[in-house]
């Protein structure tokens, strides 16, 4: 992904965007400040009709933690997809990410967390080692966390302070001992995206693309 300063950016671009993004993992951005950054930060300001998607598809990027061609690959291949609406689609397919899922098992406190947890090779897909963040996963797959992950800052911290209170209803706990597993039991729904969003904006921004 881009390379962003983000214990200095995450909360500028959560209160730039006007909307907390769990998955850049800063909790409480608009608490104190529920205005944008910057000296000129509280007011109003009349943004154009272009602005208003831009900053509605940058949601989607940050909380992903994408870049912009990332996340066009992901618009292209869900237009080809005519069962139903391509946003639906994508939303789907970023949800079903593997590092998407570790995040939102709360194993690790943020998206880019969760990527390093692939990453290093701590994460187990149906017993297997699977280290690409954006792998698809499907219904019935088991995923798990390593031994050696189960050690690590980023899912300690995790366990002790979540970012988000509960899993969604796609994924359940799988008994196992003193492993940690959880089962993604159905697709992820459009309306499982964890944040305030609104479609049609993002339809409009990418309507060019193929």
């Amino acid at each position: 992904m881009a390379k962003i300063d983000m214990g200095r950016a995450r909360f500028k671009i959560q209160r730039r965007l006007g909307v907390e993004l769990p998955g850049l993992g800063k909790a409480g951005a608009l608490e104190r400040k529920p205005y944008g950054p910057g000296q000129h930060g509280m007011q109003r300001k009349k943004l154009s009709d272009y602005t208003v998607r831009l900053l509605e598809k940058q949601k989607v990027m940050f909380n992903y933690g994408l870049r912009e061609s990332q996340l066009r690959n992901y618009v292209t291949k869900a237009k080809k997809v005519k069962t139903a609406s391509w946003v639906d689609t994508m939303i789907i397919a970023l949800e079903s990410r593997l590092d998407n899922v570790v995040f939102r098992a709360n194993w690790a406190t943020s998206t880019p967390a969760a990527r390093q947890l692939v990453s290093h090779k701590h994460i187990k897909v149906n017993g297997k080692t699977v280290n690409v963040p954006g792998y698809q996963l499907q219904p019935g797959d088991v995923i798990e966390v390593s031994d050696k992950g189960a050690k690590s800052a980023s899912f300690l911290q995790a366990k002790v302070r979540p970012r988000i209170s509960s899993i969604p209803a796609f994924l359940t706990k799988e008994p196992s001992g003193e492993k940690e597993k959880v089962k993604l039991v159905a697709r992820p729904l459009a309306e499982d995206i964890p944040f305030a969003f609104e479609k049609r904006l993002v339809i409009e921004y990418y309507w060019k693309v193929k």
